[in-house]
């Protein structure tokens, strides 16, 4: 389970309260922004939309044309043949039925006459026409919203994944594996589901409201009137309901985030897991986490939920309006009823986009849920760039390595005491430097502090007389060579993974890597040799073997600098003994820096230096160092002389 350098593990920051949306309009600007490379994709969806929806917006009035002319024949057909409309209406009048009389004026009949099939047809065709015509464009529309979609979030992926590269490790550190990779995947995903829904849902809603707004002011203004009652009405109660979901959607996705770290977490801790028996408490600290999620998605979506029911009912109710003034105007003969049925689809046609546009209120507090997450990862501050400084004074130089008067804590707090303070020592072309001292007491630190993952507080690392500050930290990288106690093995092959030192290596190269690392006789041991995938936890390897493989990919690179972690602590002792002579040979010509906890590994160092608290307190050779009776004879003799005391102790009773 990874832990960060002052000890905190992937469980920090767990069961914390859910907060509000800190910037939900700026928020969703700058997610908006993002679809500017598109404009041009975007005006093309709306024109298309555009035309889509005025093929659609005027099918009911076509097909209110055609119940007029249903309705005309069945009136004509009522009346004998040779009179005319208006002498049936003038005997309707006169003989006291005013109240039809004034219904037929709005039909356009014909005595005598019945429906004309042949109109009747050719309208219904062109509707059908409009209607697949409408399909085709909305379903074009739908196509380049995809593209346009996928290439917004494609970008925003690229744009995540350069961020992550430019993150110092510190901020890696502080963050829980899973938490992070919730951002990337999860959060990323629901993004680009809001998107391409609410940009399709949007663009279609808001050109049928106002398709459907025109065609209905044309029809009847007093109609349209009651019909548009609808517009505040939606804004209040979509605006009610979000102000009270938003919250809930926050917490959704953060409480994601830290379920996926507890599970990653505890999945790849799962073997320690085991082993001390707090299976319980894990299954506990699941069931809390899991619980507050539950009740967080429940919250979000019950509540945004409502926003749909409540619109419907309003809808509904405008639909109930509309109706009864309709039919009275229909009465009344000043609307014609083919118009009234016109306009109760358009009725339907307004109140479900508007619909539609206050649950996509739903997707949208979601989404920007989501993009906070996110664009927090993007605001995160990056580490200092590199120097425009030339990386020859790596290729050229013999690699002497000095630390002047190096401070360095990882706490910025004021009051934190450093771990390293005024350290200063030297590293000459060649020397393998060996680094020994208690735990904590800054040792795995000063790795690294070489390697740039970390920046000093104080003082300078020279290589070769540059301030590492200022060389380039990939050409840093490339010409150091590191083996460290934590393994560090990748999804793929057991070649690869040698190769992963130098990519370019040739296949002789890689197996002599191998050999040189004693890697060789267990690798073609196994089923495929080489050719063997191991998974990125390589939990099909031993430690030793996992080990072994590392050590082969230093031999491989043949680097600069080469720093050895306790390289060798997962091997057993006669291997160790091998693996020290092949190493022996690897330090030759090269700066060595060789951290060790076992002592008897750096005996041939040309320089042990031991660190108490962060600071260099003795310095020399084994010989020097032992005969000085300071504090690297103390850590000696806590080693060898231990178990020769106790060997003596337990064989005294015996000799009793």
């Amino acid at each position: 389970m990874r832990r960060g350098p002052m000890g905190g593990g992937g469980m920090m920051g767990m069961a914390m309260p859910a907060e509000k949306s800190k910037d939900f309009w700026p928020s969703t600007q700058r997610l908006l922004a993002r679809l500017r490379p598109e404009r041009a994709w975007i005006a093309f969806v709306v024109v298309v939309g555009t035309a889509s929806v005025a093929l659609a917006v005027a099918g009911p009035k076509l097909l209110g044309r055609a119940t007029d002319l249903v309705v005309a024949g069945a009136v004509g057909v009522r009346f004998p043949e040779g009179t005319t409309r208006d002498a049936v209406l003038a005997q309707l009048q006169s003989a006291g039925q005013g109240s039809e009389a004034d219904f037929l004026r709005t039909v356009d009949f014909t005595p005598g006459q019945g429906v004309d099939f042949g109109a009747l047809g050719a309208l219904l065709t062109l509707v059908l026409a409009l209607y697949v015509a409408s399909s085709l464009l909305g379903w074009l529309q739908g196509y380049v919203l995809a593209g346009v979609t996928q290439r917004t979030v494609y970008r925003l992926r690229e744009d995540v994944e350069r961020k992550i590269n430019a993150l110092p490790l510190s901020h890696l550190d502080r963050t829980p594996r899973g938490e992070l990779l919730s951002r990337v995947t999860n959060d990323i995903d629901n993004i680009s589901q809001t998107v391409q829904q609410t940009l399709s849902q949007l663009v279609t809603s808001l050109l049928t409201v106002v398709g459907v707004i025109v065609m209905m002011v044309w029809i009847s203004p007093v109609l349209a009137l009651v019909a548009l009652v609808t517009i505040p009405l939606t804004v209040v109660v979509t605006g009610f309901i979000a102000k009270r979901s938003q919250k809930l959607f926050v917490a959704q996705w953060k409480h994601t985030g830290e379920l996926n770290a507890q599970v990653e977490e505890a999945y790849t801790g799962h073997a320690l897991v085991k082993v001390f028996g707090r299976r319980r408490e894990v299954a506990d600290r699941f069931a809390v986490t899991n619980g507050q999620l539950h009740d967080a998605a429940f919250g979000a979506q019950f509540v945004s939920g409502l926003i749909m029911p409540a619109l419907t009912f309003v809808g509904n109710l405008v639909y109930v309006g509309i109706a009864v003034v309709g039919g009275l105007m229909v009465a009344g003969g000043s609307l014609r009823i083919g118009d009234v049925q016109a306009f109760v689809q358009y009725s339907r046609q307004f109140t479900q986009p508007l619909a539609q546009l206050g649950s996509m209120a739903n997707l949208l507090q979601s989404g920007v849920a989501s993009a906070e997450r996110v664009f927090e990862l993007l605001d995160a501050e990056e580490q200092s760039p590199d120097s425009a400084a030339s990386a020859s004074a790596l290729v050229d130089g013999p690699g002497r390595l000095e630390f002047e008067r190096v401070s360095f804590s990882y706490a910025t707090d004021p009051g934190v005491e450093p771990l390293i303070e005024d350290l200063s020592l030297v590293a000459e072309p060649g020397q393998t430097v060996a680094i020994v001292g208690p735990t904590g007491a800054g040792k795995t630190t000063l790795v690294n502090l070489i390697m740039r993952f970390y920046e000093v507080d104080g003082g300078r690392i020279l290589l070769d007389g540059v301030d590492v500050r200022d060389l380039p930290r990939a050409a840093l990288r490339a010409a150091t060579g590191m083996v460290l106690q934590d393994t560090w093995l990748f999804g793929g092959t057991i070649r690869d993974n040698i190769r992963y030192g130098r990519p370019d290596a040739t296949e002789a190269e890689v197996e002599q890597a191998a050999r040189d690392a004693l890697a060789d006789r267990f690798v073609r041991s196994l089923p495929d040799g080489y050719d063997t995938v191991i998974d990125d936890e390589a939990s099909n390897l031993s430690a030793g073997e996992r080990q072994l493989l590392t050590i082969a990919r230093a031999f491989l690179r043949r680097p600069k600098l080469l720093i050895l972690d306790e390289a060798t602590s997962s091997v057993d002792t006669r291997t160790e003994l091998l693996v020290q002579r092949a190493m022996s040979e690897l330090r030759k010509d090269r700066t060595a820096f060789v951290i060790a906890h076992r002592l008897s590994t750096i005996r041939d160092a040309d320089l042990i230096l031991v660190m108490e608290a962060g600071r260099l307190v003795e310095q020399g050779t084994h010989a020097e160092l032992l005969a000085a009776g300071g504090a690297y004879a103390r850590l000696y003799e806590a080693q060898f002389a231990a178990p020769t005391d106790q060997g003596a102790a337990s064989s005294a009773p015996a000799a009793r």
